[in-house]
């Protein structure tokens, strides 16, 4: 779908929590798995982050500032501080064992893509994760690009990320949206001059789509729908 002026546009997804179910519900399993309540799951990894000079409890793995397996032992001394014993060796093949794919949110971006919408995946991503998530949802034939932080040294919601995801994508970024199940991330697209949509369901982020696509000029952010 092409606006006046020849601008495509480009639909970019997140992953965790819109192509998988909730991340909440999966840190829930994966915790139940080891042993450790959810809450101090969640503070040891609030310490490692701080430790390493970060607030996203995400970026010591996906920017990234230490390899899996430093952090794996950085999170058991974290626990241990607390304490809770726990073994997390090997955390990517147990965080994604089990994990299901959102097939309905799949075939919405196939459908896209069929009429012609640049489709990508915009994901803030640990190297370790690279070949699960991959095995969880194929990107041949789905993707139009994949641009993960790990592999662009930017993440979301840096302006960086966006910038670079708009040119990867060749169009502007009044016609790049994003799906996102974070708003700060959905914000800071915002900012970048992106519209975005916070996914909550497929069928909220297929009708929220289907607003902003219907028209062929852009939307104003004033206008912008939020689900």
């Amino acid at each position: 779908m092409t606006a006046q002026g020849g601008a495509r546009r480009a639909v970019w997804t997140d992953f965790g929590g819109v192509l998988t179910p909730p991340v909440a519900q999966t840190l829930a399993r994966y915790c139940a798995q080891i042993g450790v309540p959810v809450e101090a799951f969640g503070a040891a990894m609030r310490a490692v982050a701080a430790d390493a000079g970060v607030v996203d409890v995400m970026a010591p793995l996906d920017t990234p500032l230490m390899d899996q397996r430093t952090w794996e032992r950085a999170m058991e001394d974290a626990l241990a501080d607390q304490g809770l014993s726990a073994q997390l060796a090997d955390f990517p093949s147990r965080w994604f064992a089990d994990r299901s794919t959102n097939q309905s949110w799949v075939a919405a971006l196939r459908a896209l893509r069929a009429r012609g919408v640049f489709v990508g995946l915009l994901s803030n991503m640990p190297p370790a994760w690279d070949r699960y998530w991959r095995a969880t949802v194929a990107p041949d034939g789905l993707f139009d690009d994949v641009v993960l932080s790990f592999e662009v040294g930017c993440r979301k919601p840096e302006p960086a990320v966006f910038a670079l995801a708009a040119a990867r994508a060749g169009t502007t970024p009044d016609r790049c949206l994003l799906v996102d199940d974070l708003e700060p991330n959905c914000a800071a697209a915002r900012e970048a001059g992106w519209h975005a949509v916070r996914f909550e369901s497929t069928p909220q982020a297929e009708q929220a789509l289907g607003a902003l696509l219907r028209s062929s000029d852009p939307v104003p952010v004033d206008q912008e729908v939020h689900r």
